[in-house]
Protein backbone atom coordinates (compact mmCIF):
# COMPACT_ATOMS: atom_id res chain seq x y z
CA UNK A 1 0.00 0.00 0.00
CA UNK A 2 3.11 2.63 0.97
CA UNK A 3 5.04 1.52 -2.40
CA UNK A 4 1.34 2.05 -4.19
CA UNK A 5 0.86 5.19 -2.80
CA UNK A 6 4.44 6.67 -2.91
CA UNK A 7 4.01 5.87 -6.79
CA UNK A 8 1.23 7.65 -6.95
CA UNK A 9 2.86 10.61 -5.50
CA UNK A 10 5.99 10.82 -7.69
CA UNK A 11 3.44 10.24 -10.99
CA UNK A 12 1.94 14.11 -9.72
CA UNK A 13 5.11 15.00 -8.88
CA UNK A 14 6.30 14.17 -12.41
CA UNK A 15 2.72 15.99 -13.86
CA UNK A 16 3.38 19.17 -11.71
CA UNK A 17 7.02 19.45 -12.86
CA UNK A 18 6.27 19.65 -16.83
CA UNK A 19 7.27 22.78 -18.52
CA UNK A 20 8.77 24.29 -15.91
CA UNK A 21 13.18 24.21 -14.75
CA UNK A 22 13.34 24.93 -11.28
CA UNK A 23 17.05 25.86 -9.68
CA UNK A 24 16.14 27.77 -6.07
CA UNK A 25 17.11 26.52 -2.93
CA UNK A 26 13.93 25.47 -1.84
CA UNK A 27 12.53 23.28 -4.92
CA UNK A 28 12.31 19.96 -3.76
CA UNK A 29 10.04 21.03 -0.82
CA UNK A 30 7.88 23.55 -2.57
CA UNK A 31 7.29 20.72 -5.61
CA UNK A 32 6.54 18.33 -2.60
CA UNK A 33 4.36 20.78 -1.36
CA UNK A 34 2.41 21.68 -4.45
CA UNK A 35 1.97 17.89 -5.57
CA UNK A 36 0.39 17.24 -2.20
CA UNK A 37 -1.59 20.36 -2.34
CA UNK A 38 -2.54 19.83 -5.92
CA UNK A 39 -4.81 16.29 -5.58
CA UNK A 40 -6.91 18.20 -2.75
CA UNK A 41 -7.67 21.82 -5.02
CA UNK A 42 -11.67 20.91 -5.82
CA UNK A 43 -12.71 20.41 -9.29
CA UNK A 44 -14.49 23.69 -9.62
CA UNK A 45 -11.47 25.71 -8.76
CA UNK A 46 -9.80 27.20 -11.96
CA UNK A 47 -6.31 27.92 -12.79
CA UNK A 48 -7.56 31.30 -13.56
CA UNK A 49 -9.40 31.72 -9.68
CA UNK A 50 -5.55 30.56 -8.29
CA UNK A 51 -4.25 33.48 -10.43
CA UNK A 52 -6.63 35.81 -8.77
CA UNK A 53 -6.31 34.31 -5.02
CA UNK A 54 -2.29 34.86 -5.68
CA UNK A 55 -3.15 38.65 -6.86
CA UNK A 56 -5.03 39.11 -4.14
CA UNK A 57 -2.46 37.69 -1.72
CA UNK A 58 -0.12 40.63 -3.19
CA UNK A 59 -2.94 42.94 -2.49
CA UNK A 60 -3.00 42.18 1.11
CA UNK A 61 0.66 42.72 1.40
CA UNK A 62 0.47 46.54 0.49
CA UNK A 63 -2.09 47.10 2.73
CA UNK A 64 -0.23 45.85 5.13
CA UNK A 65 2.29 48.37 4.71
CA UNK A 66 -0.43 51.24 4.25
CA UNK A 67 -1.87 50.05 7.43
CA UNK A 68 1.03 49.78 9.17
CA UNK A 69 2.17 53.27 8.55
CA UNK A 70 -1.32 54.82 9.03
CA UNK A 71 -2.64 53.26 12.03
CA UNK A 72 -0.33 50.73 13.87
CA UNK A 73 2.83 48.99 12.67
CA UNK A 74 1.66 45.61 13.95
CA UNK A 75 -0.74 45.55 10.79
CA UNK A 76 2.66 44.53 9.41
CA UNK A 77 2.10 40.74 10.15
CA UNK A 78 -0.70 41.07 7.96
CA UNK A 79 1.76 40.91 5.09
CA UNK A 80 3.13 37.68 6.13
CA UNK A 81 -0.71 35.83 6.20
CA UNK A 82 -0.48 38.10 2.57
CA UNK A 83 2.19 36.05 0.94
CA UNK A 84 1.08 32.77 2.03
CA UNK A 85 -1.78 33.28 0.08
CA UNK A 86 0.07 34.55 -2.80
CA UNK A 87 2.44 31.36 -2.67
CA UNK A 88 -0.66 29.26 -2.60
CA UNK A 89 -1.76 31.01 -5.77
CA UNK A 90 0.84 31.91 -7.82
CA UNK A 91 2.42 28.44 -7.39
CA UNK A 92 -0.54 26.43 -8.08
CA UNK A 93 -2.15 28.10 -11.01
CA UNK A 94 -0.03 26.49 -13.77
CA UNK A 95 0.74 23.35 -12.12
CA UNK A 96 -2.83 22.56 -11.01
CA UNK A 97 -3.34 23.14 -15.22
CA UNK A 98 -0.94 20.21 -15.40
CA UNK A 99 -1.94 18.01 -12.85
CA UNK A 100 -5.42 18.43 -14.43
CA UNK A 101 -3.62 17.94 -17.91
CA UNK A 102 -5.12 20.94 -19.46
CA UNK A 103 -2.43 23.45 -19.71
CA UNK A 104 -2.40 26.29 -21.47
CA UNK A 105 1.42 27.02 -21.89
CA UNK A 106 1.20 30.58 -24.14
CA UNK A 107 -1.66 32.14 -22.17
CA UNK A 108 -0.29 31.01 -18.90
CA UNK A 109 2.74 32.09 -19.06
CA UNK A 110 1.81 35.39 -20.28
CA UNK A 111 -1.30 35.65 -17.56
CA UNK A 112 1.50 34.92 -15.55
CA UNK A 113 4.55 37.49 -16.15
CA UNK A 114 1.59 40.31 -16.07
CA UNK A 115 -0.12 39.53 -12.84
CA UNK A 116 3.36 39.31 -11.27
CA UNK A 117 4.65 42.48 -12.24
CA UNK A 118 1.29 44.49 -11.59
CA UNK A 119 1.47 42.26 -7.84
CA UNK A 120 5.18 43.34 -7.13
CA UNK A 121 4.59 46.89 -8.30
CA UNK A 122 1.54 46.96 -5.49
CA UNK A 123 3.98 45.63 -2.65
CA UNK A 124 6.62 48.26 -4.03
CA UNK A 125 4.56 50.87 -3.61
CA UNK A 126 3.18 49.63 -0.26
CA UNK A 127 6.70 49.69 1.01
CA UNK A 128 7.21 53.29 -0.75
CA UNK A 129 4.03 54.51 1.53
CA UNK A 130 5.42 52.76 4.48
CA UNK A 131 8.90 54.06 4.45
CA UNK A 132 10.54 57.34 5.01
CA UNK A 133 13.03 59.59 3.24
CA UNK A 134 16.23 58.07 1.55
CA UNK A 135 14.20 54.86 2.62
CA UNK A 136 11.71 54.81 -0.15
CA UNK A 137 14.28 54.48 -3.33
CA UNK A 138 14.56 51.27 -1.82
CA UNK A 139 11.11 50.41 -2.53
CA UNK A 140 11.77 51.97 -6.26
CA UNK A 141 14.50 49.88 -6.91
CA UNK A 142 12.82 46.75 -5.95
CA UNK A 143 10.45 47.37 -8.45
CA UNK A 144 13.06 47.79 -10.78
CA UNK A 145 15.16 44.87 -9.71
CA UNK A 146 12.03 42.49 -9.69
CA UNK A 147 10.85 43.66 -13.43
CA UNK A 148 14.36 43.45 -14.59
CA UNK A 149 14.25 39.52 -13.06
CA UNK A 150 11.11 39.31 -14.77
CA UNK A 151 12.71 40.60 -18.43
CA UNK A 152 15.73 38.01 -17.47
CA UNK A 153 12.99 35.34 -17.48
CA UNK A 154 11.89 36.30 -20.85
CA UNK A 155 15.48 36.08 -22.39
CA UNK A 156 16.07 33.13 -20.67
CA UNK A 157 13.27 31.44 -22.61
CA UNK A 158 13.86 33.37 -26.14
CA UNK A 159 17.90 32.06 -26.09
CA UNK A 160 17.73 29.04 -24.12
CA UNK A 161 14.46 28.13 -25.04
CA UNK A 162 13.77 26.61 -21.44
CA UNK A 163 11.09 28.81 -18.91
CA UNK A 164 12.33 29.16 -15.14
CA UNK A 165 10.76 32.09 -12.74
CA UNK A 166 14.23 31.09 -10.87
CA UNK A 167 17.11 33.60 -10.42
CA UNK A 168 19.57 30.82 -9.76
CA UNK A 169 19.11 29.73 -6.45
CA UNK A 170 16.53 32.81 -5.69
CA UNK A 171 12.75 31.99 -6.29
CA UNK A 172 10.08 34.15 -5.37
CA UNK A 173 9.34 31.60 -2.78
CA UNK A 174 12.03 32.42 -1.21
CA UNK A 175 11.65 36.39 -1.37
CA UNK A 176 8.30 35.53 -0.02
CA UNK A 177 10.35 34.05 3.18
CA UNK A 178 12.86 36.56 3.47
CA UNK A 179 10.57 39.60 3.30
CA UNK A 180 8.75 38.00 5.51
CA UNK A 181 11.01 37.59 8.23
CA UNK A 182 11.21 40.89 7.19
CA UNK A 183 7.86 42.12 8.40
CA UNK A 184 8.11 40.51 11.61
CA UNK A 185 11.62 41.52 12.54
CA UNK A 186 10.25 45.44 11.73
CA UNK A 187 7.62 44.96 13.82
CA UNK A 188 10.01 44.32 16.70
CA UNK A 189 12.35 46.24 15.87
CA UNK A 190 11.12 49.42 14.13
CA UNK A 191 13.38 50.70 11.92
CA UNK A 192 14.89 47.68 10.46
CA UNK A 193 12.67 46.82 7.59
CA UNK A 194 15.14 49.52 5.83
CA UNK A 195 18.12 47.87 6.38
CA UNK A 196 16.65 44.87 5.30
CA UNK A 197 15.18 46.28 1.93
CA UNK A 198 18.51 47.56 1.14
CA UNK A 199 20.12 43.85 1.96
CA UNK A 200 17.25 42.29 -0.31
CA UNK A 201 17.80 44.83 -3.17
CA UNK A 202 21.73 43.91 -2.97
CA UNK A 203 21.02 40.27 -3.02
CA UNK A 204 18.33 40.87 -5.94
CA UNK A 205 20.88 42.88 -7.88
CA UNK A 206 23.99 40.51 -7.46
CA UNK A 207 21.27 37.50 -8.23
CA UNK A 208 20.07 38.98 -11.54
CA UNK A 209 23.98 40.32 -12.62
CA UNK A 210 25.12 36.80 -12.26
CA UNK A 211 22.49 35.37 -14.29
CA UNK A 212 22.65 38.17 -17.14
CA UNK A 213 26.28 37.30 -17.51
CA UNK A 214 25.06 33.44 -17.85
CA UNK A 215 22.49 34.52 -20.79
CA UNK A 216 25.17 36.92 -22.00
CA UNK A 217 27.17 33.99 -22.39
CA UNK A 218 24.78 31.47 -24.00
CA UNK A 219 23.92 34.16 -25.94
CA UNK A 220 26.84 34.78 -27.61
CA UNK A 221 27.16 30.90 -27.97
CA UNK A 222 24.01 30.95 -30.10
CA UNK A 223 25.39 33.86 -32.29
CA UNK A 224 28.54 31.72 -33.06
CA UNK A 225 26.81 28.59 -33.98
CA UNK A 226 24.08 30.76 -36.54
CA UNK A 227 27.33 31.92 -38.10
CA UNK A 228 28.77 28.30 -38.78
CA UNK A 229 25.32 27.28 -39.90
CA UNK A 230 25.39 30.39 -42.11
CA UNK A 231 29.04 29.99 -43.72
CA UNK A 232 28.02 25.99 -44.08
CA UNK A 233 25.57 26.91 -45.98
CA UNK A 234 27.01 29.40 -48.54
CA UNK A 235 29.96 27.19 -49.12
CA UNK A 236 26.99 24.54 -50.24
CA UNK A 237 25.60 27.11 -52.16
CA UNK A 238 28.63 27.97 -54.09
CA UNK A 239 29.44 24.23 -54.45
CA UNK A 240 26.02 23.72 -56.32
CA UNK A 241 26.29 26.55 -58.36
Amino acid sequence: MKQKHNSQFDHVLFLISQGRNRTNLLKKQEQKAIAFLVQYIPSWVSPNMLTGIGFFGNVIVSLSFILGARIDPRFLLLGVVGFAISWFGDSLDGRIAYYRNTPRKWYGFSLDLVVDWIGIVLVGLGFIIYAEGFSKILGYGFIVLYGLEIILALLRYKISGEYSIDAGKLSPTEARIFISLFLVLEVIFHGTMTYMAGLANVVLAFSNFTEFKKLARIADQRDEEEKKKKNVSKISDIQVN
